[in-house]
């Protein structure tokens, strides 16, 4: 074995040695600086032209999700979630600027913003609309809803001022019947759809056909918007749905 003194120099297998070890860490720090860069220099959000609500080019998972009725040619209700890696102010900063370019004014009513959570009303063009998100890992998750008021207009299903709406459809063959806020509501096969109007809040509801278990929920409505309930061809309940 040889050894190193002070003053004196290695021999060159050592000095090889060392290089290599020198080079080797220079890589790892280099690598482990360059895993790093996205979260020290983030790129900014950029906006997907192609999404059918605003949304980042940048996202892990997306989906738009749209609410139609039949003799309606275009959507009630279109909903987008979405998780983008990109810090919680980040998002909120995009939407803000992507969302007042297309007229969407925000309203400062009842928002919250906070570390974990922002919850903002809009009024868009088209109606109603809310943005909503939430800090998820190291990403954001976004859940934005537009509604359309013309549409739901010609629906008749748009909700009196203050109040939600509740549409009770029968597309089986035989006679279901709602119970809901101490109101019982048949509705015969094949009949139209009813709609009656429920004041804010939680309500349990009972829903069923002759012969079959009933399905008892509960059901939760704000102001402005409208849910279906609707017994299925096979007598089934199916879960409540937003239509507006």
């Amino acid at each position: 074995m040889t050894a190193v003194r002070h003053g004196a120099q290695a021999p060159a297998r050592w000095q090889l040695f060392a290089c290599g070890f020198a080079l080797f860490a220079m890589c790892m720090l280099a690598a482990s600086a360059g895993a790093s860069l996205p979260h020290l220099f983030p790129t900014p959000l950029t906006l997907d032209s192609d999404a059918k609500l605003p949304a980042p080019t940048r996202y892990t998972y997306r989906g738009i999700h749209t609410t139609l009725m039949q003799g309606v040619d275009a959507p009630l209700r279109v909903r987008l979630e979405a998780t983008v890696p990109a810090g919680l102010s980040d998002v909120l900063a995009f939407y803000r600027t992507e969302l007042r370019k297309l007229g969407w004014q925000e309203q400062h009513d009842g928002a919250v913003i906070n570390a974990d959570h922002i919850r903002l009303a809009f009024v868009s063009p088209l109606g109603p609309a809310a943005l909503k998100l939430d800090r998820k890992d190291s990403g954001t998750s976004v859940h934005l809803v537009q509604k359309n008021a013309d549409m739901a207009t010609k629906a008749n299903v748009l909700p009196e001022p203050g109040q939600a709406k509740l549409v009770f459809s029968n597309i089986g063959d035989k006679e279901a019947v709602l119970t809901i806020n101490e109101r019982t509501i048949p509705r015969p096969a094949g009949a139209n759809a009813v709609a009656l109007d429920l004041a804010p809040g939680e309500y349990s509801y009972r829903l069923g056909v002759p012969g079959q278990p009933a399905t008892t929920n509960i059901l939760t409505v704000a102001a402005g918007d409208t849910w279906e309930l609707t017994v299925g061809r096979d007598g089934d309940a199916w879960p409540p749905l937003q239509l507006y």
